[in-house]
């Protein structure tokens, strides 16, 4: 292994293994051909994470998994982190005054969901089965070419090419909003006009859909009462963690670290 690129990460006079810092640099984005960025990266979240473990080993904090989700239960780890930045970051309930600026800064982010009234035309495939995708965005592309030429019929199209429920109604699917659907329709449905027809084929886990937008419309400005928890809530979440990154910074000007960068925060 090149120690240049990759070089051992010493915290306070522990190494840690090259394997922990590798199994974090699959969390890492980096260009094609320079994994050594994405190295740099997994070393400092690494030397983050032994930072936080080494003070709550030193002030004894007692590691008690808390439940994240039904069955499941934090690592002792990840409860000793939480413990420790618990006992070290408070942050105050932001003020009336404070929430109020923040919400008068811009009013319209605060909206009610969207609503979108929307068509399809699937063709089914497993994304898992590069053959089967293929086969069906070839089959997509020519249904494509025939809704592009004649979009009138989209809905006879649909009836006679639609591999969805749907064909039934001519591909309408009604009204969706957020989480109506499965993530990778609904990006698109974000960002299409309404009477607009996507213009290339979309993959989403069921197969390659052609998506008519027949409606849409933005939520209506939510009024100040009804949003104020939520920015008091994001302010305050935003407080903790500026507190969390300042108590790493603290930790990271005090130690002796090799193979990480620890910046400041500034």
């Amino acid at each position: 292994m090149n120690a240049a690129l990759f070089p051992d990460l010493v915290v306070n006079g522990e190494t840690v293994p090259h394997a922990v810092v590798a199994a974090e640099a699959q969390n890492h984005d980096a260009p094609t051909g320079k994994p050594g960025i994405a190295w740099r990266k997994a070393a400092n979240a690494v030397a983050v994470r032994t930072l936080l473990l080494q003070e709550a080993r030193r002030r004894q904090i007692p590691a008690e998994p808390a439940e994240v989700a039904p069955g499941r239960f934090e690592t002792d780890e990840e409860a000793l982190i939480r413990g420790l930045l618990e006992t070290e970051v408070e942050v105050a309930s932001p003020s009336e005054d404070a929430i109020h600026t923040e919400w008068s800064r811009d009013p319209s982010r605060f909206r009610a969901p969207p609503l979108w009234e929307v068509s399809h035309i699937l063709i089914a495939c497993d994304p898992r089965d590069t053959d089967e995708t293929t086969a069906a965005k070839a089959r997509a592309d020519h249904v494509l070419a025939a809704v592009t030429a004649n979009p009138r019929k989209f809905g006879h199209i649909a009836e006679e090419h639609s591999d969805c429920g749907s064909k039934s109604s001519a591909g309408a699917l009604g009204q969706l909003g957020p989480g109506d659907t499965v993530p990778e329709f609904e990006k698109v449905l974000r960002g299409l006009a309404s009477g607009a027809v996507t213009t290339e084929p979309v993959l989403t886990r069921h197969g390659w859909h052609i998506i008519r937008m027949d409606a849409a419309e933005e939520g209506a400005e939510l009024p100040y009462d009804s949003v104020k928890p939520r920015i008091a809530d994001a302010m305050e979440k935003a407080a903790w963690a500026k507190g969390a990154r300042a108590f790493v910074a603290e930790l990271a000007a005090k130690a002796e670290i090799s193979g990480a960068d620890l910046k400041p925060v500034t």
